[in-house]
């Protein structure tokens, strides 16, 4: 895809990122990776993103990365696929380039490694990133990489193909200013961990969409919640939440790396290979797995 078609394309519909699947020794697993991104590509979802954070970039290696976007890209059909990059500037060039060759249709540039860093110094970073390749760049403001609002408009008039802005701070009055000052120049993601939880607020700041990390495993659930936040059906959005949503944080919440290990255990749970989280991560204890398979159950595939 073309920068311009890729960001039109993140902007039509929910969102999600695939688990990475590890075999017994935890090596990447392609085949069972490709049935699961396959399952997930028959729902609606425009883009799903390979070795993003829910797919533990963090872990792999980045010569691991090339391989889980081929493997996406061969599993997706018509599903446009975006793929995890970040570290240092110049790891982040050598990912970048390498994934545009496996055939990645736009990368999601994740917060650089450990440091706090100047707007200047943020500025080079993802400038470079986006001269380095020609497909689509979209910028994940988290953490260590808050971007500021002069910074991202002198990266919009000086990078064509950066076409997208993923928040993760929760800071709406930051955001706010941003879509308000960039307009229609970026499509505007969000990106808080379990993003339902602030959809409403990020679609009255201006994001229209967002991704899901339980679309991995209950993504009718995950499809139905987003129609109705957009058609407006707050009653149904409140259910979902309830019965959902806030037992699904609570349990997340109990240990940290949880966002991630309860997603890829919901995985498990729905019959596919996804295999354990690698370390720092650690997985669910088996108590924790029978309430998140209980919690799951009427959304059983």
């Amino acid at each position: 895809m073309t920068p311009q078609e890729i960001k039109a394309t993140l902007g039509a519909g929910l969102l999600s990122f695939p688990v990475t699947h590890f075999d017994a020794e935890g090596k990447f697993a392609p085949e069972s990776y490709k049935r699961h991104v396959e399952w997930l590509s028959s729902f609606d979802a425009p883009v799903l993103f390979a070795a993003g954070g829910t797919g533990e970039f963090f872990s792999l290696a980045p010569g691991e990365i090339p391989a889980v976007v081929k493997a996406a890209k061969e599993a997706s059909g018509k599903t446009a696929i975006v793929s995890g990059c970040g570290y240092g500037t110049e790891v982040a060039v050598e990912i970048a380039r390498s994934v545009e060759k496996a055939g990645a249709d736009g990368i999601l540039l994740l917060p650089h490694y450990l440091i706090d860093a100047p707007q200047e110094g943020l500025y080079v970073h993802i400038k470079r990133v986006c001269q380095s390749v020609g497909i689509g760049v979209m910028v994940y403001n988290r953490d260590n990489s808050i971007i500021g609002v002069d910074t991202l408009k002198r990266l919009c008039d000086e990078c064509p193909n950066l076409v997208g802005f993923k928040d993760g701070t929760g800071d709406i009055g930051l955001i706010r200013q941003i879509t308000a000052t960039m307009g229609d120049r970026l499509t505007y993601l969000g990106g808080m961990p379990t993003a339902e939880l602030f959809a409403e607020a990020y679609l009255g700041a201006g994001f229209t969409t967002y991704s899901s990390a339980v679309f991995n495993f209950v993504p009718g659930l995950a499809v139905e919640f987003y129609a109705a936040l957009r058609g407006g059906n707050r009653a149904r959005c409140e259910e979902i939440l309830r019965d959902f949503f806030y037992p699904f944080m609570a349990l997340r919440a109990r240990r940290k790396g949880y966002a991630v290990s309860a997603v890829k255990a919901g995985v498990r749970l729905q019959g596919f290979a996804a295999g354990k989280v690698r370390p720092p991560l650690d997985d669910l204890t088996l108590e924790e797995e029978a309430i998140l398979e209980k919690l799951i159950a009427p959304w059983k595939r």
